[in-house]
């Protein structure tokens, strides 16, 4: 199953409360060009309906940066969970 994801550069002047309220979710993206890390935002519904078919951990997908030359093929590095909400706060790539 291949899996996609399409995202796009997150301003590091966004608050990100108002971006989770917004419908979008914070992720970041590490290792596409070495040693920079890049903020990105996604789509929350996608984000989530991505999670629910992947399945295990290090989980390969394609990732598809709008704002940037740069898509490629990540691996699902971490996913980070509200403390006592049942939500999805976070996503972490590592570019492969």
């Amino acid at each position: 199953m291949e899996l996609t994801l399409d995202c796009s550069k997150r301003a590091d002047t966004e608050k990100l409360g108002a971006l989770r309220r917004s419908g979008a979710m914070p992720a970041v993206l590490y290792g596409h060009d070495g040693t920079n890390s890049v903020s990105l935002k996604a789509n929350t519904r996608e984000v989530e309906a991505l999670l629910r078919k992947a399945k295990g951990k290090k989980v390969e997908l394609n990732l598809n940066v709008t704002d940037m030359p740069w898509n490629g093929t990540v691996v699902l590095q971490e996913v980070q969970n509200h403390p006592w909400k049942d939500q999805v706060y976070h996503i972490s790539f590592l570019a492969q």
